[in-house]
């Protein structure tokens, strides 16, 4: 499978399943599977496992657990307007990289990794000349 746009960190909203369960609630993907196409989202899409005792100490019960979601179910969150929007790509300053951007405000989604770039850009070594004095 190919690259994909969402990343683990980003805030994403469901776009599919039953209005009153998740379809439309936001949360953060915890994990993202470029192999497979698959995000696990914060809080949604739980299901129950029934876990049996293994042992006398342990113990069993019900327990929730996220399961992953296709990654064409989800919809990126931009952190500047707050919309759902599609992921445009633009060429970074250092014109090296390209960088994830909000199609609806044009707003850099990856603004650490631009600061970044910018900072190693303009990081100038220093002379020996200025380290003596």
């Amino acid at each position: 499978m190919a690259s994909m746009n969402v990343r683990s960190g980003d805030t994403v909203e469901i776009l599919v399943g039953e209005k009153d369960k998740v379809r439309g609630k936001r949360g953060k993907v915890i994990v993202a599977d470029p192999k497979t196409g698959r995000v696990v989202v914060e809080g949604l899409n739980l299901v129950t496992k029934h876990k049996k005792p293994r042992s006398a100490q342990e113990q069993g019960g019900k327990i929730s657990q996220e399961r992953a979601v296709d990654v064409s179910n989800v919809a990126l969150v931009c952190p500047k307007c707050g919309k759902t929007t599609r992921v445009a790509h633009v060429l970074a300053e250092d014109g090296k990289k390209y960088l994830r951007s909000c199609k609806q405000c044009g707003a850099v989604i990856d603004a650490k990794e631009e600061k970044k770039a910018a900072k190693k850009a303009t990081k100038k070594p220093a002379s020996k000349k200025a380290k003596a004095e």
